[in-house]
């Protein structure tokens, strides 16, 4: 049994949806209306307690998480990758209750989230250009935040998304992102989408370190082994001339972000396919060595190298 959801703001649930949608749907609205009631802070440390505990006792994906860390790190002592491993579950669980909440924060309690920028100058530079901005970025830190932040300083956003299973719950996402000034594009329709959003003048954010199937992607080393990466952020970046940077929106131990930006090249030798795989390795090892400082708040928890190469030695496979 299946039926129609309602219009939501304009925000129409792209395809039918049931009973379990529903019910999940009343649920996590249910949630984030309570969570939102104590405030920021009280939220963010409930999300770590969430986070803690699905490290132990209940052990959601622990060893993929172990196993990743101790292939990054093989360095690392067993009590320092423990420790690795359970702040990154405390990370995730922050970073999914902040931005379940961070919808209808005030812009000027949002702009004070972020205590400080390095390399706001280097957006501004390339907004100027005229051709909007590429900005690739990776599940670390609060993505979220990273975004509303650049949003609430009169850049317009747009980030490419993976469609939700759930149309409620996809439909509820794109509202209160657009809340935030940050327009949704689904990836199946990027192609179309992400060249008309540039000539606009709008930041395109790609989340670029989830494995990525077909001709969409490529490998490229991360932490030293073939991990299959997105190439769309190089694909447009040479069809367009579009200026490419790498962003993260890292936690202090304040509870505040720090948002660094640096540049990417872009570099045309006339060798399209090495060109677009130079542009993605780069930002790629921008991402490795920001998750090299911070590796607590890294998201640990995707098997990132599950896919590779055939020829790749069994040394360099998936931990």
């Amino acid at each position: 049994m299946t039926a129609t959801a309602p219009p939501a703001q304009g925000f129409e649930p792209s395809a039918p949806t049931s009973l379990a949608h529903r019910l999940q749907y009343a649920a996590t609205r249910v949630i984030v209306g309570l969570l939102r009631i104590p405030g920021w802070r009280v939220a963010s440390a409930a999300g770590a307690l969430l986070g803690r505990a699905a490290y132990w006792p209940v052990g959601i994906r622990r060893g993929v998480v172990e196993r990743h860390l101790a292939a990054a790190f093989p360095d690392m002592p067993p009590h320092e990758r423990q420790r690795t491993a359970r702040a990154a579950y405390e990370s995730l669980g922050r970073t999914s209750i902040e931005t379940a909440v961070l919808s209808g924060t005030p812009r000027d309690r949002l702009l004070n989230m972020v205590a400080e920028t390095e390399g706001w100058e280097l957006l501004e530079q390339a907004l100027a250009h005229g051709k909007g901005v590429i900005l690739a970025t990776g599940h670390l830190g609060n993505w979220e935040l990273g975004g509303a932040y650049i949003a609430a300083r009169g850049v317009p956003v747009s980030a490419i998304t993976r469609r939700m299973a759930n149309p409620l719950f996809d439909a509820y996402l794109r509202r209160t992102r657009a809340a935030m000034d940050v327009e949704v594009i689904h990836d199946a329709v990027a192609v179309r989408r992400v060249p008309r959003a540039l000539s606009e003048g709008r930041l395109i954010a790609f989340l670029c370190d989830q494995d990525g199937i077909g001709l969409a992607s490529t490998f490229v080393p991360f932490f030293g082994r073939p991990a299959r990466t997105p190439r769309g952020p190089g694909v447009f970046a040479l069809r367009l001339g579009t200026p490419v940077l790498f962003a993260a929106c890292l936690r202090r131990p304040d509870g505040r972000y720090r948002i660094v930006f640096d540049t990417v090249p872009v570099r045309i030798t006339g060798q399209r396919e090495h060109d677009v795989d130079t542009i993605v390795a780069s930002f790629t090892a921008r991402l490795e060595a920001e998750v090299r400082r911070t590796p607590g708040q890294y998201f640990w928890h995707h098997r990132r190298w599950k896919r590779q190469p055939p020829e790749t030695p069994p040394h360099l496979r998936e931990p």
